[in-house]
């Protein structure tokens, strides 16, 4: 099957389960109207407009106990501080009613302005090794003084697995992810930024970095396997116990999870079902790359960590070796791609599909950088609006036998959405059947 290219770049460990959508502030967004699910026509309409991002206000969680309200109510009545005297300090306590309450002020409309930021976020890369279309690094960037970017060679990761015997991660895909955070370090370092690289586990990695730097939140995007979902769990376990909050977003597929028609655990199981129940969705706008980045925290004085090599992370060198592949892992390698394959789009547009710059040869091509991140999804279809209204959309006419090429790699963009979400449906906990005792019965 032609659409297998880029399903099979999905693996299965590739990512985590649920988006906390009370936590994420939605960014604003502008989006294409999806009107059918196959006729190139429909796919490139014009985006609307909706609105620019706006600054969101630190909110103060207030417990609804009412020994705590009373207490709140008390206290605020009887103090009655002076402006000179309000505390502007950021309280995080896993339980409220250990620690006074302490009430910031909303988000100052002056960017300059330190109140109502946090002191430091960390940013958490996992299968996002890119700096444009990215959610998290531009949220981190607006809400925190500093942003610490990290990225763990997880060595559970690596290595032969115990109990099935075979590479847990091969020589070329260990390799091309060494070269997708070399080049996302080299972009973070042109922007003001860097990336800190350490070979560990997550969650005994992050609570020391975040003690060391102070640390009010880690920020990482949601991913859909289970193995994700039992790496998040261990990693919130671990930052809470030193009061960080965890922050997700989402940001691997076309279309947003929070603007799917449907609830997860309601979503069609055949991709005929998916693909009528999104015809109509818009695709959100993507996230333009900030052009400087917010500094790296000035308290801890972490190290930033050398990148680790092939044989430190248990892979098999030896097949490496005889490499004869010109792909370069990286966001700058994917977006050379995906503009030379637009640009060669407009050059034959009335390509067909089994031709060589189209269809399954070139979205095998793509499938590597989909799945590290260093592309995103919406930065494809960027490229296919570029193309639709400027090439294909003069040059396909309708019933004439032509896909146009764009379109084709557009259905396989809804192909691995499917994918994603058909396995984050099945990632979803499942809640353990109520079972009544004996004596319950009596």
């Amino acid at each position: 099957m032609e659409t297998a290219a880029l399903v099979a770049e999905i693996p299965e460990a590739d990512a985590a389960d649920q988006q906390n959508s009370s936590t994420s502030a939605p960014f604003a967004t502008a989006s294409l109207s999806l009107a059918s699910a196959l006729p190139t026509a429909h796919f490139f309409q014009q985006p609307k407009i909706s609105s620019l991002f706006s600054v969101q206000p630190a909110k103060a969680r207030i417990p609804t106990q009412a020994s705590s309200l009373a207490y709140l109510f008390l206290s605020s009545a009887a103090l009655c501080p002076s402006p000179s005297r309000i505390s502007f300090k950021t309280t995080i306590s896993a339980n409220p009613l250990r620690r006074p309450l302490t009430l910031g002020p909303r988000r100052p409309l002056d960017p300059n302005s330190a109140a109502g930021l946090r002191k430091c976020t960390i940013v958490l890369f996992r299968a996002d090794l890119r700096v444009h279309d990215n959610e998290c690094l531009n949220a981190a960037n607006e809400d925190s003084m500093s942003v610490l970017p990290v990225f763990c060679f997880d060595p559970r990761d690596y290595g032969k697995s115990p109990s099935r015997g075979f590479d847990r991660r091969g020589p070329f895909q260990a390799s091309f992810t060494l070269e997708s955070v070399a080049d996302l370090r080299k972009n973070l370092r042109s922007r003001g930024s860097d990336l800190v690289v350490r070979v560990g586990r997550p969650e005994e990695v992050l609570p020391e970095m975040a003690k060391a730097v102070g640390a009010d939140a880690v920020y990482v995007h949601r991913e859909v396997s289970k193995d994700a979902v039992k790496a998040e769990e261990r990693n919130e376990a671990a930052m809470k116990e030193e009061g960080v909050e965890v922050k997700y977003f989402w940001g691997s597929t076309l279309f947003h999870v929070d603007d799917l028609p449907f609830k997860i655990e309601d979503m069609p199981v055949n991709y005929g079902g998916f693909r009528e129940k999104v015809q109509g969705l818009e695709v959100r706008k993507t996230i333009a790359v900030l052009d400087q980045l917010k500094g790296l925290p000035k308290r801890g004085d972490i190290e930033l960590g050398e990148l680790p090599s092939l044989a430190s992370l248990g892979v098999n060198t030896i097949a490496q070796e005889v490499k004869d592949t010109p792909m370069m892992g990286g966001e700058t390698e994917a977006l050379r791609r995906i503009k030379k394959f637009s640009a060669e789009c407009q050059q034959q547009p009335n390509k067909r599909t089994n031709g060589n710059i189209y269809g399954t040869d070139f979205s095998c091509k793509i499938a590597p950088w989909l799945t590290h991140g260093c592309i995103s999804p919406r930065a494809v279809f960027d490229e296919l609006k570029k193309i639709a209204s400027s090439a294909i959309s003069a040059a396909v006419k309708p019933n004439n036998g032509s896909d146009g090429g764009s379109n084709w790699l557009m259905h396989q963009l809804l192909w691995r959405d499917f994918f994603r979400f058909i396995t984050k449906k099945y990632s979803l906990p499942v809640s353990a059947p109520t079972t009544v005792g004996a004596r319950a019965l009596a």
